[in-house]
C-alpha cells in the first residue's frame, strides 16, 4: 500500500507541473521493484496509472470548475476545439499502445524524453509575452495544440509542458495557456479512465482477481486527487509569475542521472 501512495505522490505532483507524470511512475516503478521484485509491476500497470490519472482529473475538475461552468454556458464554441484538440492523441496513442505497448513502460525513454522535455521548456522560457485567448482559438490551432498532446504519449514527455508550450506558439497568454491544456486533458483522461474502471468492474462480476484491490486504487486516486490541487495551483501562480522554464532544471538532471542508471552504465 505505500508503494501505491509513494506513487500515488509522485503522479499528483508531475501530472501537473511540466515534468512528466507517466516518465517518474516508471522510472520510480523500475526503481521500486530493483529493491522489491513483489513491486516491480507498480510502474508497469495501466490500471493503476489510470486509476491514479482519474484522482488528478478531479483536481482539475475542482480547481478550473468556474472554467468548466463557462464551457457548458457562455463558452460552448471551445466544445469542439476540445474533441478535435483530442483526436491527434486518441489516434497516436490507440496505435502506438496496439503495436508498441513496451514501449511506453521503458524506463531509459522515459529518461531521455526527460530531457526533451527540459529542452521545451528552456524553448517556453525564451518566448516572448503573448496576449492571445483561449476563446479566440480556431479548429486548425486545436490541431495543432492536440499534436503536442500527442507527443507527450511518449513517458518523460510532459503533457501539460508540451501543450503549454504548443498554446504559447500559437500566441496565447500564459494563464490561456494552462487553461486550455488542462481543459484539453479531461476528455482524454476521462475516456481513459472509464474504460479502466469499466475493466475493472467487469472482473469483480466474473470473479476474476483484480492486480489491487478497490481500496488500494481509491486510495491511491485520493491522494493523487489532494496532492493535485496543490501542484495545479503552484503551476498556475508559476506561471503568471513566468516560471514554469524553471522546471527544466529538475528535467534535465533527472534524466541525465535515470539514462545512465538504466542504460547498464558502470
Amino acid at each position: 500500500m505505500y508503494k501505491i501512495l509513494i506513487l500515488a505522490v509522485v503522479q499528483g505532483v508531475a501530472e501537473f507541473l511540466p515534468v512528466s507524470s507517466s516518465g517518474h511512475l516508471i522510472i520510480l516503478g523500475a526503481l521500486i521493484g530493483e529493491f522489491s521484485a513483489s513491486a516491480s509491476e507498480l510502474g508497469e500497470s495501466p490500471t493503476l496509472e489510470i486509476i491514479l490519472h482519474a484522482g488528478t482529473l478531479g483536481s482539475i475538475l475542482v480547481v478550473y470548475w468556474k472554467r468548466i461552468l463557462n464551457l457548458l454556458t457562455s463558452d460552448r464554441r471551445v466544445l469542439p476545439l476540445l474533441v478535435i484538440g483530442t483526436v491527434p492523441a486518441a489516434v497516436v496513442g490507440l496505435t502506438i499502445k496496439s503495436q508498441f505497448s513496451t514501449l511506453l513502460m521503458n524506463p531509459t525513454l522515459a529518461a531521455a524524453m526527460l530531457l526533451v522535455t527540459g529542452g521545451m521548456l528552456v524553448v517556453l522560457g525564451r518566448l516572448s509575452p503573448r496576449e492571445g485567448c483561449y476563446t479566440e482559438l480556431n479548429w486548425r490551432a486545436a490541431v495543432i495544440i492536440g499534436c503536442f498532446q500527442a507527443f507527450a504519449i511518449l513517458p518523460g514527455v510532459s503533457r501539460s509542458g508540451s501543450t503549454i508550450l504548443g498554446g504559447r506558439l500559437l500566441g496565447l497568454k500564459n494563464e490561456d495557456s494552462v487553461t486550455f491544456s488542462f481543459l484539453l486533458a479531461i476528455p482524454a483522461i476521462l475516456g481513459a479512465s472509464l474504460l479502466a474502471v469499466k475493466d475493472i468492474w467487469e472482473q469483480a462480476k466474473a470473479g476474476v482477481p483484480l492486480e489491487y484491490s478497490i481500496t488500494q486504487l481509491a486510495m491511491g486516486a485520493a491522494v493523487s486527487f489532494l496532492v493535485g490541487i496543490v501542484a495545479l495551483t503552484w503551476l498556475i501562480g508559476w506561471s503568471r509569475k513566468d516560471r514554469l522554464h524553471w522546471f527544466a532544471w529538475w528535467c534535465f538532471p533527472a534524466g541525465l542521472w535515470a539514462l545512465y542508471h538504466f542504460s547498464g552504465s558502470p
